[in-house]
């Protein structure tokens, strides 16, 4: 019964979460068609590994959702180019009980902006 209870609940979110923007959930695709780009540098100046970085359009509800590709973490002293378009971004990233930072950044066209996490 409780199985059946979660799957009811879980598909009730579910179609909740579909009625919103998913751009304003997910924080939206990180390259839009048409628009000059640019990068978004995410360096790790902590003690460990950053295993998620979250990065949303200036605009949406969140942050978004994790933007590394799956299983990569950034090394400590190392760093990850994200390819985006020029604009306003909001970033977050983070090592478990090491450190964090948030920012809001502006991506020139063709330009390199950065953001240490600590």
């Amino acid at each position: 019964m409780k199985t059946i209870s979660r799957c009811a609940m879980a598909l009730t979110l579910a179609a909740a979460v579909a009625g919103c923007s998913s751009d304003m959930v997910t924080g939206g695709p990180l390259i839009r068609p048409g628009e000059p780009q640019g990068t978004i540098r995410v360096e790790n100046a902590t003690s460990g590994q950053l295993h998620a970085v979250l990065i949303s359009t200036c605009s949406a509800s969140t942050y978004g959702l994790n933007r590394l590709p799956s299983g990569m973490a950034i090394p400590p002293g190392g760093f990850y180019n994200f390819t985006v378009s020029a604009g306003c971004w909001d970033v977050s990233g983070g090592t478990l009980g090491v450190g964090d930072a948030r920012g809001r950044i502006q991506v020139g066209p063709g330009g390199t902006s950065s953001i240490r996490i600590f």
